[in-house]
């Protein structure tokens, strides 16, 4: 079966922050710190997903997906990132379990998508490699509560953008602006993926994902000084996730004056075969090419040239439908017979929605939605195995470091009223999914 679905996660959904046991995570902190975040949002109440859980499950039902990806909150689980579950966090998510597959549809969890326990970055986060154990002690407290309902599960969410954004470049949580020195973000996450994996089947889980966010990139030129610049950042942003995945090895970081990973990056014997450890599918998020040019004196191996010649979204994203299509391809050709089959798990766009007494006539986004899907099926056609694709987002929600100003939902939602109202998207998508 084929999965038609939508995605949501629970930093910027549920709200709900300090009720029912749940604990501080990285984004409460992040957010709370002033200029950190465009006019000082928060996602304290965000979509009050918490309370309001049973009518976006109806809104769900409505659209006729059969897959809903959602992620479970670390600190509500684990309110410290270690010991005993918390049972009212755990009984949220057994709740909404049921409540999806009552009414049909497919839960797919996400264990980790950004919001770490504030106590375990008290203690290193990411940089530290407990933390890669500490996952996997929460996967498997989650699993054994819900594997017998779940039957998908993906480990991480962007391990890319998380080392990149909050750790290299500063501008989401936690806040860090470590550049390369990031990049023990990369190992320890993969590690706590190859661990939680491991640790999500012992406890019967099904299929196990993860959900990198991938891109094509593009040299600004045919020139040698461009070539080699664009194979650095593919070789960051791509092959530094994908590579140790399905090929148990690193790549060569030579581009960025690392003669040996073992320099950078504490591997330690077993860890590459945990990171290995054989995947059910790989997760791909696409929003957009890259174009990347020769570096600029004294930064890093590559300058990013930008995209013109497209229409672009509210978030100024490039839209290059096809490039959904070369992606996929791309990762067919790069990894052959390794590539486990592929779930489009991120796909959407932001617009300067209006809701009017009519509506959200959002008819860019229906545009988006429509020819990002000709191009998943153009790469299936190629041969590409591609089993799922999941809508970015169910509802308008807290979006990270721009707040509430950048709308990816199917569903408007008025953050001083929580009042939901389906977009004409919304509508097509139900249409399209009557039809297949």
């Amino acid at each position: 079966m084929f999965l038609w679905g939508t995605a949501t996660a629970a930093y910027q959904i549920e709200g709900a922050v300090t009720e029912g046991g749940r604990g501080p995570s990285i984004w409460d902190t992040f957010s709370h710190e002033p200029g950190r975040t465009r006019d000082g949002h928060t996602g304290d109440v965000a979509c009050d997903h918490y309370h309001r859980w049973e009518e976006d499950l109806g809104l769900m039902s409505g659209l006729g997906v059969n897959a809903y990806r959602f992620s479970i909150a670390w600190p509500r689980v684990q309110p410290d990132g270690s010991g005993a579950a918390n049972p009212e966090g755990l009984g949220f998510y057994d709740r909404l379990v049921d409540g999806l597959l009552a009414a049909g549809v497919t839960p797919v969890s996400t264990l980790f998508h950004w919001d770490l326990p504030q106590a375990l970055q008290d203690r290193g986060g990411w940089m530290n490699r407990d933390v890669a154990e500490r996952f996997a002690g929460y996967a498997a407290i989650v699993a054994e509560r819900l594997a017998d309902r779940v039957p998908m599960w993906i480990t991480l969410n962007e391990p890319f953008v998380h080392m990149a954004f909050g750790h290299g470049l500063g501008v989401h949580a936690p806040g860090q602006a470590l550049l390369l020195d990031a990049l023990p973000v990369a190992h320890h996450q993969l590690l706590g993926h190859g661990l939680a994996a491991r640790a999500l089947r012992a406890a019967g889980a099904g299929q196990v994902l993860i959900s990198n966010n991938c891109t094509p990139v593009w040299p600004a030129s045919d020139s040698e000084e461009d070539l080699t610049a664009a194979a650095a950042y593919d070789t960051l942003h791509n092959r530094l996730f994908n590579d140790p995945l399905l090929l148990g090895a690193y790549p060569d970081m030579s581009a960025y004056g690392i003669k040996s990973v073992d320099d950078v990056l504490d591997i330690r014997d077993g860890d590459l075969a945990a990171i290995a450890t054989p995947l059910d599918g790989l997760g791909v998020n696409y929003y957009n090419p890259t174009r990347i040019a020769a570096p600029a004196p004294g930064g890093l191996p590559f300058t990013d040239a930008g995209i013109t010649g497209y229409p672009a979204t509210a978030f100024g994203w490039p839209v290059v439908p096809d490039g959904l299509r070369e992606l996929l391809t791309g990762l067919r050709d790069r990894y052959g017979e390794a590539l486990p089959p592929i779930y489009v798990t991120e796909n959407g766009c932001s617009h300067e929605d209006e809701l009017t007494p009519e509506g959200v006539d959002d008819q860019e986004r229906i545009a988006y939605l429509r020819e990002h899907v000709d191009a998943l099926q153009r790469a299936r056609g190629q041969g590409v195995d591609v089993r799922g694709y999941f809508v970015w987002s169910l509802l308008d929600n807290f979006e990270w470091a721009e707040g509430y100003h950048q709308r990816f939902g199917l569903v408007h939602v008025d953050f001083a009223t929580q009042r939901r109202t389906p977009k004409a998207s919304y509508h097509w998508y139900r249409e399209f999914l009557a039809a297949q």
